[in-house]
C-alpha cells in the first residue's frame, strides 16, 4: 500500500464501496469541516482494472470515502467559480487492483469501525481546543456542529470528576447527568454517596429533578410574572435548555399576584366572571360548553401544581347553557317526543363500519385528503392537536366486528408500509407518538427524501387515521368520494343482533327478500325476522342467496327506514346538503360575476 494526493477527476466510487448507490450521500455534518480544514483522513483506493497504463491518465476507484470525495467535489466547485484553476486533489492509500475481498474488507472497516465518541471524550478534545485558544464557535465550524452542542459538551466541565467517569462508563444516563449539572458540588457529592451505597435508592432521571428540588420543580417558563424583576431565585442546567426556581414558595407567592392581576384583567375586559381553579382540581372541557362573551361566558384560569396556568376563554356549564337553550326556545309541546330510530349501540356500530370504508377510501385518494387536511387545520375540530380516532365503544361486539372488517386490514397493511416509508418502527403509530424532542428532526429529514407521491401516501394516511368518526366531515368526504360500503363491509351477526325493532326489521326484509316475503312475515317476532334476514343474506334453508346489501343508514349517501329521525348519518347529510344550497344561493345572488380563478379547481 502506498500513499498519494490524486487528483478528483481521477476519481469514481467502486462498486465494492459498501456504501455505494446512486443517490448522492448528504454530506452536511462534515462539509464545514472539509471546508475549513481539507480532508485529513486518507481515502482508501485501488486502480481500475481497465485503466489505461499510462501514469498519468491511470483512473481510481473508491472503495472508502464516498462522502469525503462528494465534500470536497462540492468545494472544488466553488472553488473554480471563484476563479481557482488548480486541480484539487485528495489523500488515497493505493491498495492492490487484484485483491478484490481486500477492497470489500477495507470498505467494511473504514465504515463499521466507525464508532461515535462518547460525550466525554468529546469534552475532553473541547477542552483542549479551548486551552489551546480556540473559541466555541470556532470548534463548531471545525467539526461542523451546532454552536449549542458545543455549550452543552463543554459545560459538562462543571461536574465532578467521577460523575463524568460514571457518565463516560455509560453507569448513568444523559437525562441524570443533565439533572445533576443543577446541583452544586454538595449535592453531587451526596448523589454520589447514594450511589455508592446497595442499600440505599439513588434517584436517577426525573426522580433526580424532584430530589434535588425537594419534591416540587417549577420551570421559570411557567411565570406570569416577570422573573427578571422578581426577588425568586432560579437554576438552570448547565445545558441551558430548562431553568428552575429554587424555592417553591416565594415562586407561588409572586404567581398568585399575578393571576390575580390577569384575572382583574380579564373582568375589565367584560368577561361575565373569571373562575381560578386550584391545582387540585382541574377544568374538564367536557363539562362546559363555549359561550361568546356577549352570552355570559366566562374565564377559567386553571393552575396546575407545576406552576402552569391555563386560561379557557369563553366557557359555561352544560347546565348554564341548557337552561339558556330552555329560556330562548319556544314553549315544548305536551307531545312525548318520538323514539330514535337507532339505539347507542346500534349508531355506533353504524358510524365505526362507515367511518373505516371512508377511511379505507381516502387511503387512494391523497389530493383530497390534502384538501380536507387543510380544512381541519384551518377550522378545526375535536380531534386536531393531532390525534387518531378512538373508535370508542364500550360493546366487545362492535369492536371485533370493526377490527374483523376489511376497511380495517386494509388501514392496518397501509399503517405498516406508511412506517416502513418514514423509517419507523412497525409496531408503533404513525401519529399522536409523543416522543422525544429528538424524533422531530429525525423524521423531519426522512420527509425531505421522500418524492412527492410518498408525500401524498403520508398525507393521506395522516388524514384517514385523524378523521373523526359521526362527523359531518365524515359524510362529506364519503358522499365526495362516492364510498361502497358492500365492496368493504358485510352483514354480521352483530349488526343483526343489534337491530330490535320489529318495522325496521320487516323494512330490512323487504329490502332484501322483496314485499311479498315481507308481508307474508308481518307477524312474526323479531328474532324469527332476524333469522330469515340471515338465510337470505347466506343463502341457508332453501333461500336465494342476496349479496351487496348495505343497511340505508351505512350507504353513501345515507337514508332512513322510518319518519321518527334519530339516524347520525342522515341528519349529518341534511345539514351538508342544506349547507350547499344555502351557498349556491348566495353565489347566485352576488351580482359579481366570478372569473376563472376564483373557482377551487380540486384534483381527485
Amino acid at each position: 500500500m502506498k500513499l498519494e494526493y490524486i487528483p478528483l477527476d481521477k476519481l469514481c466510487v467502486s462498486l465494492a464501496n459498501m456504501r455505494h448507490g446512486r443517490k448522492a450521500p448528504d454530506v452536511a455534518d462534515i462539509l464545514p469541516t472539509i471546508r475549513k480544514r481539507g480532508v485529513l483522513q486518507t481515502l482508501v483506493v485501488r486502480p481500475l482494472r481497465d485503466a489505461d497504463a499510462d501514469d498519468a491518465a491511470a483512473r481510481f476507484e473508491i472503495l472508502a470515502g464516498r462522502r469525503r470525495f462528494h465534500a470536497a467535489g462540492i468545494i472544488a466547485a466553488e472553488q473554480q467559480a471563484d476563479g481557482a484553476t488548480e486541480a484539487y486533489a485528495l489523500p488515497c492509500a493505493i491498495i492492490d487492483e487484484r485483491d478484490h475481498a481486500a477492497a470489500i474488507e477495507a470498505s467494511l472497516i473504514e465504515n463499521l469501525a466507525r464508532l461515535d465518541p462518547n460525550e466525554v471524550t468529546q469534552w475532553e478534545s473541547f477542552t483542549r481546543l479551548v486551552k489551546a485558544g480556540e473559541k466555541p464557535d470556532d470548534i463548531a465550524a471545525t467539526f461542523g456542529l451546532p454552536g449549542i452542542t458545543v455549550r452543552r459538551i463543554l459545560a459538562l466541565g462543571n461536574l465532578l470528576p467521577r460523575i463524568r467517569a460514571l457518565h463516560a462508563a455509560e453507569a448513568i444516563d444523559r437525562a441524570t447527568v443533565r439533572h445533576l449539572t443543577m446541583a452544586s458540588k454538595n449535592q453531587q457529592r451526596a448523589w454520589l454517596a447514594l450511589h455508592d451505597d446497595p442499600d440505599t435508592y439513588c434517584p436517577t432521571g426525573h426522580q433526580l429533578k424532584a430530589w434535588l428540588f425537594g419534591g416540587q420543580s417549577i420551570p421559570v417558563r411557567h411565570a406570569l410574572f416577570d422573573v427578571n424583576l422578581s426577588a425568586c431565585e432560579t437554576v438552570a442546567d448547565l445545558f441551558g435548555e430548562d431553568r428552575y426556581f429554587i424555592d417553591a414558595e416565594s415562586f407561588w407567592v409572586a404567581q398568585n399576584q399575578a393571576i390575580e392581576e390577569r384575572r382583574a384583567a380579564y373582568l375589565d375586559q367584560g368577561w361575565a366572571d373569571v373562575v381560578v381553579i386550584g391545582p387540585n382540581q382541574h377544568f374538564q372541557c367536557w363539562e362546559h360548553e363555549k359561550a361568546p362573551k356577549r352570552k355570559g361566558g366566562r374565564v377559567y384560569m386553571d393552575v396546575r401544581s407545576t406552576g402552569e396556568v391555563i386560561c379557557h376563554e369563553g366557557y359555561v356549564t352544560h347546565a348554564e347553557a341548557r337552561r339558556k337553550n330552555a329560556a330562548d326556545a319556544e314553549p315544548a309541546t305536551s307531545r312525548k317526543p318520538p323514539r330514535p330510530e337507532l339505539s347507542g349501540p346500534m349508531q355506533s356500530y353504524v358510524d365505526l363500519h362507515r367511518h373505516a370504508a371512508v377511511r379505507a377510501r381516502l387511503l387512494d385518494h391523497g389530493q383530497i385528503a390534502l384538501r380536507l387536511m387543510i380544512a381541519h387545520a384551518i377550522a378545526g375540530s375535536p380531534l386536531w392537536n393531532v390525534r387518531a380516532d378512538p373508535q370508542a365503544t364500550r360493546n366487545e361486539a362492535i369492536r371485533d366486528s370493526v377490527a374483523q372488517s376489511p376497511a380495517e386490514a386494509t388501514i392496518a397493511e397501509r399503517r405498516c408500509a406508511i412506517l416502513h416509508l418514514l423509517g419507523l418502527p412497525p409496531d408503533e403509530a404513525v401519529i399522536g407518538r409523543w416522543g422525544d424532542e429528538p424524533d422531530i428532526p429525525r423524521l423531519f429529514a426522512r420527509l425531505l427524501e421522500l418524492p412527492d407521491p410518498a408525500i401524498m401516501e403520508v398525507t393521506a394516511f395522516v388524514m384517514a387515521e385523524s378523521l373523526s368518526a359521526g362527523s359531518d366531515a365524515l359524510e362529506a368526504v364519503g358522499s365526495r368520494l362516492e364510498v361502497e360500503m358492500h365492496a368493504v363491509w358485510q352483514t354480521d351477526d352483530c349488526l343483526l343482533d343489534l337491530v330490535r325493532d320489529r318495522a325496521i326489521l320487516l323494512e330490512m326484509l323487504a329490502e332484501i327478500a322483496g314485499e311479498p316475503v315481507a308481508r307474508a312475515n308481518g307477524d312474526a317476532k323479531a328474532k324469527a325476522l332476524r333469522c330469515i334476514i340471515r338465510d337470505c343474506l347466506a343463502g341457508t334453508h332453501g333461500r336465494e342467496k342476496v349479496e351487496g346489501w348495505v343497511p340505508r343508514w351505512m350507504r353513501f349517501p345515507p337514508s332512513a327506514y322510518t319518519a321518527r329521525g334519530g339516524v347520525a348519518s342522515v341528519a349529518a347529510h341534511a345539514r351538508i346538503q342544506s349547507s350547499l344550497v344555502e351557498d349556491l344561493q348566495q353565489i347566485s345572488a352576488d351580482p359579481r360575476e366570478p372569473s376563472s380563478d376564483d373557482a377551487p379547481q380540486p384534483a381527485d
